[in-house]
């Protein structure tokens, strides 16, 4: 069903509002929800919501067997494959299922945050030059291969070791480990339950940014709200600039997925498992395919964090040779790295017992409060921080996890703006505008592979990422920290 024609919307009459930011789907909405919907959203956000068919996937995901605690939508919510995108959903590993829908098809789409101690006065004069550098030295675009030529022994490395691997091979500091999520790997990798077509789509993607809504941003801070985690992740001023990398596991995760549903649809038929939406279909957590998913997702989310190092890597040689000074010396570091796609297997607490959960986020950030074992040292003492980007002709936020985001949605918040328009509605409403015009007049330099692929992630596509981050800020399932505003732009 197109997002732009939504007929049928029988869950807004049933909708319960608990609170300014909260929205429950109640457990009798629909036949076979096992746990409630929650959103969260303030009025005017629900009347945005409303014109796709996310909240029905949100009861559809409420269905899935083992799931714990609620079926959840983050206000950046739209529709998406089998789950919304904005979904998180939390299963019992004991008798749970896990849905390659639950995580999507790029697998570890996700966002890496650089600093420097450069200011938008010093970039400002070199912008076109540093965007022209920054566009040669990482290759992006649909199905467009990098420079990096691994053979099937090596590709099994870059799926074991992750980031590690990019680092050991001289791209990056091994510093840099420390300050991802997850260290920039999942040990539960397992090569040998990845086929030979996510391989061939992968292997010449290494290293290389992507197209759609994937994009390397040159940023400068506009707006310090919490100056106690900004020093902490090495933001100091107004004016500083950033470098914000958007992008995932590219063709590798994508048949990956692809190659899983196929076995999924058949495990749901092996394990008699009734679902309102195939799009859903899952197997158990602790089944063979279930298990099977899992490593291969891993080997997903590894080679994405490995891409997102070594385009790390080339970005600091590209700032280093517009502005004739090593990295080191402009002191570009990694802030951190966030996983957007992806299930994992932690402990939660729900109704005071402590379970071991598959949570799924999809389109949706780890929000791990301070003091947590698995937020790095660095950050141990104000939460982990939360990247979320907005669109290139606005604004994008850093956040911090909470308390109340443990104790309410896994640890998990918001990923970005969420669309308001499919590309196809973008191209459609937009054609003829002059995008890269438009942004120039704000002082943005954008380079991109194709006019097409500017309409389709154009601000109006999106909805206004300083709202969302606004309600899931008065929600406290994430404190915003700081703003930053967009520079350069590369789009592939």
């Amino acid at each position: 069903m197109a997002r732009e024609a939504v007929k049928d919307k029988q869950w807004m009459g049933a909708l319960r509002k608990v609170d300014d930011y909260r929205w429950e789907l109640p457990l009798d909405y629909k036949e076979g929800m096992r746990v409630p919907g929650l959103i969260y959203a303030d009025e005017e956000m629900m009347r945005v919501i409303e014109h796709d068919q996310s909240l029905e996937q949100v009861a559809n995901v409420a269905t899935l067997p083992g799931i714990v605690g609620h079926s959840m939508a983050m206000p950046d919510i739209h529709w998406g494959y089998g789950f919304p995108i904005g979904g998180v959903a939390a299963t019992r590993v004991e008798d749970g299922v896990v849905s390659p829908g639950g995580v999507g098809f790029d697998i570890n789409c996700g966002v890496r945050l650089l600093r420097t101690d450069l200011t938008e006065a010093e970039v400002r004069p070199k912008l076109q030059e540093l965007v022209a550098a920054l566009y040669s030295a990482v290759p992006s675009g649909v199905g467009v291969g990098g420079k990096l030529r691994v053979d099937a022994k090596e590709m099994d490395k870059v799926l074991l070791k992750g980031a590690q691997w990019a680092v050991e091979r001289g791209y990056g500091l091994h510093e840099d480990l420390d300050l991802l999520e997850s260290h920039g790997r999942l040990p539960t990798a397992d090569p040998e339950k990845v086929g030979a077509k996510p391989r061939a789509r992968g292997t010449p993607q290494l290293g290389t940014l992507g197209a759609g809504n994937h994009f390397l941003e040159v940023q400068a801070v506009e707006e310090i709200f919490q100056p106690e985690a900004a020093r902490a992740m090495g933001i100091q001023d107004v004016g500083q600039v950033l470098v914000m990398i958007h992008t995932g596991s590219r063709g590798f995760g994508h048949q990956v997925c692809e190659d899983y549903l196929k076995t999924m649809d058949q495990a749901i038929k092996r394990y008699g498992i009734q679902l309102p939406d195939r799009q859903l279909a899952c197997a158990p957590v602790r089944s063979p395919e279930g298990q099977d998913y899992l490593a291969a997702m891993a080997c997903g989310a590894n080679f994405a964090w490995a891409n997102r190092q070594c385009i790390t890597h080339w970005v600091s040689e590209a700032f280093s040779q517009v502005f004739e000074k090593s990295p080191r010396e402009l002191n570009i570091r990694t802030v951190y790295d966030v996983a957007h796609n992806i299930a994992k297997i932690e402990e939660h607490v729900v109704d005071c017992k402590r379970l071991r959960l598959c949570v799924h986020r999809k389109g949706a950030t780890r929000a791990f409060p301070a003091g947590h074992p698995e937020v790095p040292a660095a950050y141990r003492g104000i939460g982990q921080p939360v990247l979320i980007p907005g669109d290139m002709g606005r604004y994008s936020f850093i956040a911090v996890g909470t308390e109340q985001a443990m104790a309410e949605t896994f640890g998990s918040t918001c990923h970005g703006a969420g669309r308001l328009q499919s590309r196809a509605g973008a191209m459609r409403s937009l054609k003829g505008t002059d995008i890269a015009g438009r942004l120039a007049a704000k002082g943005i330099v954008v380079q991109a592979g194709s006019y097409r692929g500017l309409l389709e992630e154009a601000s109006e596509a999106y909805k206004d990422v300083a709202h969302v981050v606004d309600i899931t800020d008065k929600a406290g399932i994430s404190r915003k920290a700081v703003k930053v505003r967009p520079l350069g732009v590369i789009k592939g």
